[in-house]
């Protein structure tokens, strides 16, 4: 496995490739990789020839004063996963060669609308360095497809959104959650509960099936009325908070665009429930199709 950490190193080890008509993939992550990450590598390498997986903790993306510090950073042990899947190449690059100007001066990427809503209010500022980064490594690498996990299904549509306007030749592959044995979404951020905290975890992910199977129930009914969504989500709130959780939103949404789903729109248009709540230090987001 190649190791590469400068863009200039990158460009040339990718034409290299590309003069040998070889396809590439790319799976940008943030480290600390786990069976999730391993997931997407996996996929990725039954899309293309070769394979370059990314390692890079993007400061743009976090807020001041969260956990940007503390983010888990296991570059070694990352790397000796990534070996024994025989992926071609790990870029880790350094801060300053992501953003040579500083990150203030920095030419950023915004995909308005999308990006403002569900995690977007409450954490004001991340999707602009998500699409920032992406944006910029989709350019470093010019891969053929780039694959993301669906366990940040907000993350997905946007970047989908943004290749699409900005004419990105790139294909968007989306690959499905992959989840701890009591139903939890994988994510690096689970090591941030404790060990009672990670069975309570487990409710997040029961409590959107629940919703699922409440809109499921409704969309067949074209009498039902957008209130009763409502009235659904408010419901498994009140069930999160009951049981320890501080939620910030639990929404039936259009799977498109993220947009309010109503119960006579669903069949048509096809909808996704989508939730997030803290417990303990730990933020978790979660969400599910509604088939």
């Amino acid at each position: 496995m190649i190791a590469i950490t400068s863009s200039q190193q990158l460009r040339g080890q990718l034409q290299t490739w590309r003069q040998e008509r070889q396809s590439i993939a790319l799976v940008p992550t943030m480290g600390n990789l786990h069976a999730g990450h391993l997931q997407l590598v996996k996929k990725a390498q039954q899309q293309a020839d070769k394979l370059v997986v990314s390692i890079f903790v993007n400061p743009l993306q976090f807020a001041p004063g969260s956990d940007f510090e503390s983010y888990p950073r296991t570059l070694q042990q990352d790397s000796e996963k990534l070996e024994r899947l025989n992926v071609d190449l790990v870029f880790c690059p350094d801060v300053s060669v992501i953003y040579p100007q500083g990150m203030e001066l920095s030419t950023k990427v915004i995909v308005p609308g999308l990006s403002e809503i569900l995690c977007g209010k409450y954490r004001p500022g991340h999707f602009e360095g998500v699409t920032t980064i992406v944006s910029k490594l989709l350019n470093l690498v010019q891969p053929d497809v780039a694959v993301f996990g669906e366990k940040d299904y907000q993350q997905l549509v946007i970047i989908r959104r943004m290749v699409e306007d900005l004419c990105v030749p790139v294909k968007v592959l989306g690959v499905e959650t992959v989840r701890e044995k009591n139903g939890l979404a994988m994510s690096s951020r689970n090591q941030y509960l404790s060990q009672q905290e990670f069975k309570i975890a487990a409710l997040l992910n029961s409590t959107l099936e629940s919703v699922v199977k409440q809109a499921k129930e409704r969309s067949y009914n074209t009498v039902a009325a957008t209130a009763d969504f409502q009235q659904i989500e408010q419901r498994a709130m009140q069930t999160l908070e009951a049981n320890g959780f501080r939620p910030e939103y639990i929404k039936i949404c259009h799977a498109d665009d993220l947009s309010d789903a109503k119960a006579d729109s669903g069949k048509s248009r096809g909808m996704r429930v989508l939730g997030a709540a803290w417990l303990g230090k730990a933020r978790l987001i979660d969400n599910l199709t509604v088939e």
